[in-house]
């Protein structure tokens, strides 16, 4: 009788982690914590956002950290293409580059932030992390006038305590759905090979602005997708900064 009761208690308890778990992703993983039997799931950045079956956007982003001989560059072949993208700056970067990150902005592209000194996030105090991302805000808006709303973490490591700190900034975690690894010295048609069969709606795309071949890669890559009917937004153009949800793929739900 005991061993019976067991089983059916068991076997009841399955099936509700079960229905919880279909519920949870069916529902989406909200941007602040959420809780499961008092315990906080991992907070999740952004990878790319459900545009809806409609839109055809792509947002086309590039890390700038060391080097600044191809940023310029990368303007005018976007320009070329009427298309617009978002650079993720790191402090010291913009200390050594202040007419280039203006000149950004006065190109209509968007700053993220993307540190000051490009460390390791989740392996500092509270109090580093919010100086880290406050040094870069400040320095954004000094120079262009604007504040970055996007923050990207080096090297993609992410803590649930650094998403709490976007959180009290009210800035949103970005990651990226495809990486072009174009920073491991690729030729443009192994950068073109990673980013176009697997390019849809709603895609955050990591490139770097000083990468070796990014310059031969971005004509192929903006020529083609725009045949398929891509538009290239900024990421203000895509993300939503409130009013959203994430799931456990790191894709955004605007809510409705």
């Amino acid at each position: 009788m005991f061993i019976t009761l067991r089983r059916k208690n068991i076997a009841f308890a399955i099936a509700v982690l079960a229905a919880v778990a279909i519920l949870s992703s069916a529902l989406g993983v909200t941007s602040m914590a959420s809780v499961f039997f008092g315990k906080s799931s991992r907070k999740i950045p952004v990878y790319g956002v459900d545009v809806g079956e409609e839109e055809k956007v792509i947002a086309l982003t590039f890390d700038a950290a060391w080097g600044a001989d191809k940023t310029q560059g990368i303007l005018d072949i976007m320009a070329e293409y009427g298309a617009k993208g978002t650079f993720f700056l790191v402090g010291f970067w913009i200390d050594k580059y202040e007419a280039e990150t203006k000149a950004i902005a006065e190109a209509g592209f968007e700053i993220g932030n993307h540190s000051r000194n490009h460390l390791n996030m989740p392996k500092l105090s509270d109090e580093e992390i919010r100086a880290e991302i406050e040094y870069v805000n400040g320095r954004v808006n000094e120079l262009t006038g604007k504040t970055p709303k996007f923050f990207r973490a080096p090297f993609g490591d992410y803590s649930d305590r650094l998403m709490t700190a976007l959180e009290k900034l009210d800035m949103v975690g970005i990651q990226w759905s495809i990486d072009s690894l174009d920073w491991k010295g690729l030729g443009a048609s192994e950068i073109c090979d990673r980013v176009l069969p697997k390019a849809k709606s709603g895609d955050i795309v990591l490139f770097h602005n000083n990468s070796d071949h990014v310059l031969d890669a971005l004509p192929i890559v903006l020529k083609t997708l725009r045949s398929r009917g891509f538009r290239f937004v900024t990421l203000s153009e895509m993300v939503a900064v409130d009013g959203y949800t994430v799931d456990n793929n790191g894709i955004q739900h605007k809510s409705a």
